[in-house]
């Protein structure tokens, strides 16, 4: 039976609260934590079932909650997160009673030993992480050819605006679907190049892609060390940004963080600017970009670029990254990936026997039937190599990666035309800031005539984080193109 005090509310709206609505609520007696937890359950177990973005919920979810709530009435709210319910990727590392697999069987049965960095900022800040999503399998860094949000332990996670029909986009497909499917306030996802941007666009939702060194790694399954980052997903800006100030704080246990000397204890609410896109020089990546584009989200783009202009914004049209073109590769990935994930495997639990890659690899060859339906020629590969960082190969291709994306990249391009940030369509010019280590957001641009949402990518510089989301919060303000899909409502017997 739902719970009389949510008819009070319009269950279209309620889902759609933002945090700070949300808190609202909750400070004012109108709602508590508790019953905030048990409306996302609710959703959840009815209409998850469509999409298959959530693996597991925590079993003290609840409990949480409710203690979140007496301390509210005792003391007042920790943070704008206080009590606020927050899904994360099955890849980040929570020391409670949920698994952190990466989508994998192999890993089936591992609990953390303790909370990634992550995790705890969330948990200190008040926050509620009410369960872990589904993803693309070691964050689709395990074979060709796997779809997007497909996993051996999850399944397929579907995209809720179109089931079967529209990409969900990927790695961080469980989380982003959840959120579009308000199965929570907001999610963490993770992206080592797009996994975070692709689902965000895809599900109509907004995306942060940090600077690397913005957000400790701690704690999260890796691919790569060069790239991968955690960031943060939800409907509006402002909830990205009210995550972003929580999650970037450096870590002594993660060196990278120490590189952030400007943005700690930032607060990033303070640069949502409705006027934010006047005056500014934005480049649109055409050339490449833009053709990956089918007819109609290419009308969807144009629009979005005309309105950038209507919004004050100086675009610059005739601009090409000079390295757009070049023969890019994976191999910093492949050779990374082995150096890293065997030092995180070494924390698994013994009994499970999976310390190295060399053992996830054959687990899957022993359960083929379950886990290799799509193979894992990335494993073998990455497997392949040395696993110390010493081959020439490697080291070569990341000084390649580093001047093309930077030097004869994003840097390039951003001095000659004096650009405050580029514009990409969705995830499509996501590989070169992430070679970089540069930041981007996503926000919804729209719709094709079919209902699948296409979002409008903002990348900039190094710790460029406060402009881009006043960028990003301009455009949204003047737009606001999110809708929720169309998944029902919840029963009300």
């Amino acid at each position: 039976m739902e719970n009389p005090r949510l008819k009070n509310f319009h269950d279209d709206y309620l889902l759609e609260a933002t945090i700070e609505e949300l808190q609202e609520k909750m400070q004012n007696g109108e709602i508590t934590s508790k019953e905030l937890v048990l409306m996302y359950m609710n959703r959840i177990g009815q209409l998850d079932q469509n999409i298959h973005s959530v693996l597991e919920l925590n079993p003290d979810a609840l409990h949480i909650a409710a203690a979140l709530d007496a301390e509210r009435e005792k003391k007042g709210p920790r943070s704008p997160l206080h009590g606020i319910p927050i899904l994360l990727k099955d890849n980040i590392d929570t020391g409670d009673k949920m698994q952190t697999t990466a989508g994998s069987l192999a890993l089936k049965g591992h609990y953390a030993q303790s909370d990634s960095f992550v995790a705890f900022q969330l948990r200190n800040a008040g926050a509620v992480i009410i369960g872990k999503t589904n993803m693309t399998e070691w964050a689709n860094f395990m074979t060709e050819g796997m779809p997007s949000g497909y996993s051996s332990r999850g399944g397929q996670t579907l995209n809720p605006y179109g089931p079967g029909k529209f990409d969900v986009g990927g790695s961080s497909a469980g989380s982003g679907a959840a959120i579009a499917a308000n199965f929570a306030a907001a999610a963490i996802g993770t992206e080592t190049s797009g996994s975070i941007l692709s689902p965000a666009s895809q599900n109509s939702l907004v995306g942060i892609k940090p600077t690397v060194g913005l957000i400790s790694r701690t704690g999260i399954i890796p691919i790569a060390h060069s790239q991968d980052t955690a960031g943060p997903m939800a409907r509006t800006v402002k909830d990205a940004a009210i995550l972003l100030n929580v999650l970037a704080v450096s870590d002594e246990n993660d060196p990278v963080t120490l590189t952030n000397r400007d943005l700690q204890g930032k607060d990033f609410t303070a640069f949502l600017d409705g006027n934010g896109l006047h005056g500014a020089r934005i480049g649109i990546a055409r050339e490449t970009y833009f053709d990956y584009l089918s007819s109609e989200k290419l009308a969807v783009m144009n629009q979005a670029v005309a309105r950038l202009n209507e919004l004050g914004a100086e675009v610059v049209d005739e601009m090409v990254i000079p390295s757009t073109k070049t023969e890019w590769s994976y191999d910093v990935l492949t050779y990374e990936f082995k150096a890293d994930v065997n030092a995180y495997l070494r924390t698994v639990a013994p009994h499970l026997h999976i310390r190295t890659l060399s053992d996830v690899i054959n687990f899957n060859e022993k359960n083929s039937e379950k886990c290799l339906k799509y193979g894992q020629s990335i494993l073998i590969e990455a497997e392949e190599t040395s696993g110390d960082l010493t081959e020439m190969a490697y080291i070569s291709a990341l000084e390649k990666d580093i001047y093309f994306s930077g030097e004869q990249g994003i840097d390039y391009v951003m001095q000659e035309h004096n650009l405050d940030a580029i514009v990409f369509p969705n995830n499509y010019g996501a590989g070169i800031p992430a070679k970089a280590g540069y930041p981007s957001i996503t926000v919804p641009a729209g719709y094709t005539p079919e209902g699948e949402p296409v979002g409008i990518t903002f990348t900039g510089l190094a710790y460029s984080e406060p402009l881009l989301i006043k960028l990003a919060f301009a455009f949204e303000q003047a737009t606001r193109h999110r809708k929720a899909p169309e998944l029902g409502v919840l029963a009300s017997e």
